[in-house]
């Protein structure tokens, strides 16, 4: 079952991973009316949130850069931005690398007690790496579904980009 939940998360970044490839970077810090973030914030929030999510909880390393909790943590916004954020290339790099980091991880470790259970902002309580782990599947699906709808706000907006 541990291969199946890796290869799960394999899938959904792969989802994530094409997401991007097929997203202008030049419309990725657009905000349509209706929206409070653009798409760049979505694409760090998944990395920042899964990092957090599978290393910070468990009071392991995270190995992503400094600054992305200050761009793509809960609660931020772009328009709030005093650095500037990643480009595409660097995110599509720390996804990547993510995902590799955490199939070296997680074998062994589903059924692992966090060091202190963990509530996300939805009140969701998690007490296991495995349990936080699978909750990341659906965050970030939730994400790539944003994306998806920024992306047809923006390209009904703009009318010469073509739908995905």
């Amino acid at each position: 079952m541990e291969q199946t939940i890796i290869r799960h998360m394999e899938t959904v970044r792969r989802i994530t991973e094409q997401t991007m490839k097929n997203i202008p970077e030049e419309i990725s810090d657009t905000i349509p009316k209706g929206f409070n973030n653009n798409i760049r914030w979505n694409f760090g929030h998944i990395a920042f949130v899964q990092e957090k999510i599978v290393f910070g909880i468990s009071n392991e390393e995270m190995n992503i850069p400094k600054n992305y909790e200050l761009l793509f943590s809960a609660g931020t916004k772009p328009t709030e931005w005093e650095v500037t954020p990643p480009s595409f290339a660097e995110l599509a790099e720390v996804l990547t690398e993510q995902k590799t980091r955490i199939k070296n991880f997680i074998p062994g470790r589903l059924h692992e007690k966090l060091p202190t259970p963990f509530t996300n902002r939805g009140g969701i309580t998690f007490y296991t790496v495995g349990e936080a782990f699978l909750f990341s599947f659906y965050h970030e699906a939730l994400h790539i579904e944003t994306i998806k709808r920024l992306y047809r706000a923006i390209s009904s907006y703009s009318g010469n980009l073509q739908q995905k």
